[in-house]
């Protein structure tokens, strides 16, 4: 199954090729180990409310989303070995290649949709 990151909003695509991490295990794991992600890529780590950048070897965006697929808030390139952003009410968080949040010119308040494209 391919599964894609959209924003509703905009009207742009944000990743392709979307991994979710719903279990103990990859949601643990994320995405420490990988030396990066392709310009399509995503990881979408669910429910989870915040995440840590120790252990990674390269910057990603953060989006923190509620249970609606709301944008609450974001992180822009987020370093190696930070911790992201503390934000209320978040349900999950949608991982991305630094730089792909300005790309498709998303920002808080926007509404980002996870589907099935097959």
């Amino acid at each position: 199954m391919i599964v894609r990151a959209i924003n509703v909003t905009r009207h742009s695509i944000l990743a392709e090729n979307v991994e979710i991490a719903k279990s103990f295990w990859p949601r643990f794991k994320g995405l420490m180990g990988r030396g990066a992600l392709a310009a399509d890529e995503a990881l979408l780590i669910v429910p989870c409310s915040s995440i840590h950048m120790f252990f990674m070897r390269f910057s990603i965006d953060a989006v923190y989303l509620d249970r609606l697929g709301r944008v609450i808030c974001i992180d822009h390139s987020l370093k190696p070995w930070r911790i992201g952003s503390i934000c209320r009410h978040v349900y999950a968080v949608l991982e991305l290649p630094a730089g792909a949040t300005a790309q498709s010119e998303t920002v808080v308040g926007d509404n980002i949709s996870v589907t099935d494209i097959f």
